[in-house]
């Protein structure tokens, strides 16, 4: 994650999912876009994203909805951010055996499967891409997208899934 306006966040562990909350140095805000799931398992799948969105996606997952589906949804019915940048919402459902990515902005909405890692940014890469990840396991990963050559960033998270589950990891510079 990174941010422009709300730097002042991290990513918590928070039961089987993690949260992205303002640390104790932030100011307080009622903003809507600061504080939210960004990380949740369900079904031997994950969901990952940038805002709220990660529920809802989540919820038609548990109902059944096929992935690529979830994700239309969610992203649809939450549009992108309506802030002072029009920031785009980024999800993904990974699986063992599949993964979609999607992103909605200002201007379209994009739901397509992968097969390698691929990168959505909000600013930088705002369609999905392949991306050189070389980490193999969710805590590589998150130190490794979080040291990566974009501008803003807060903290990161990581997910690997395979037969034995799910598995989480959150990097904030700070570990």
């Amino acid at each position: 994650m990174s941010s422009r306006s709300f730097p002042n966040r991290t990513v918590v562990e928070r039961d089987d999912l993690l949260t992205v909350v303002p640390t104790a140095e932030a100011a307080e805000t009622d903003n809507p876009y600061v504080s939210y799931n960004c990380a949740r398992p369900v079904d031997g799948q994950a969901v990952v994203g940038n805002g709220s969105h990660v529920d809802p996606v989540t919820e038609k997952l548990e109902l059944g909805y096929p992935a690529r589906d979830a994700l239309v949804s969610g992203l649809f019915a939450l549009d992108y951010e309506k802030d002072d940048y029009d920031t785009p919402r980024i999800a993904g459902v990974v699986g063992a055996d599949e993964a979609y990515v999607g992103i909605v902005r200002k201007d379209a909405l994009l739901v397509e499967a992968v097969s390698e890692p691929t990168l959505v940014a909000t600013y930088e890469k705002n369609s999905p891409e392949a991306y050189a990840l070389s980490a193999e396991a969710a805590d590589e990963a998150a130190r490794e997208v979080y040291d990566a050559n974009f501008e803003h960033a807060v903290c990161a998270a990581g997910v690997t899934v395979d037969a034995d589950g799910v598995t989480f990891a959150r990097y904030d510079g700070n570990e």
